[in-house]
């Protein structure tokens, strides 16, 4: 089905008639979207409708390039993930070294790194022992639950 210029019209009249702000259909691989756009003023506005271009799918072949980046992790060593969502700090103080670097050996129970949540700071232990290959995140930098702060292998 091709959206015909008539059939548009019909959209936009439908979308002020009932004062509606926006339309979207699809119909296979077609797509369209109608938008009125609406502005909050003292005097009356008028607002034509605003029509965009029809959605083409995204290739497949973007969607295989993708799944090698989930493999190469896996082989970097044991993750060390963020058990909650807040700051990542490498240090217990700002002036203080780094509980870890890469390079460096830990042992299970090991403390890694903390997580300040709610202004409550979370002592991230370890639960596999070795050494360090690779720190994720930058001190000071936001963590989401279950990203990756380092490997260890």
């Amino acid at each position: 089905m091709k959206f015909e210029s008539e059939y548009i019209e019909k959209l936009a009249k439908i979308i002020n008639e009932q004062d509606l702000t926006e339309i979207s259909l699809e119909d296979g691989e077609q797509a369209i979207t109608i938008r009125k756009d609406v502005v909050v003023t003292s005097a009356p506005v008028v607002s034509a409708p605003v029509i965009s271009a029809p959605v083409q799918p995204a290739p497949a072949s973007a969607a295989a390039k993708e799944e090698p980046k989930a493999e190469k992790p896996a082989s970097k060593g044991t993750p060390i993930t963020s058990p909650m969502v807040g700051t990542f700090y490498m240090a217990p103080s700002p002036d203080a070294s780094p509980f870890v670097s890469v390079g460096g050996s830990v042992k299970q129970g090991d403390v890694v790194c903390i997580i300040e949540a709610m202004k409550m700071m979370n002592e991230i232990k370890s639960e596999v022992a070795g050494k360090v290959v690779e720190i994720c995140v930058e001190d000071g930098q936001p963590v989401e639950f279950g990203q990756v702060l380092m490997y260890v292998e």
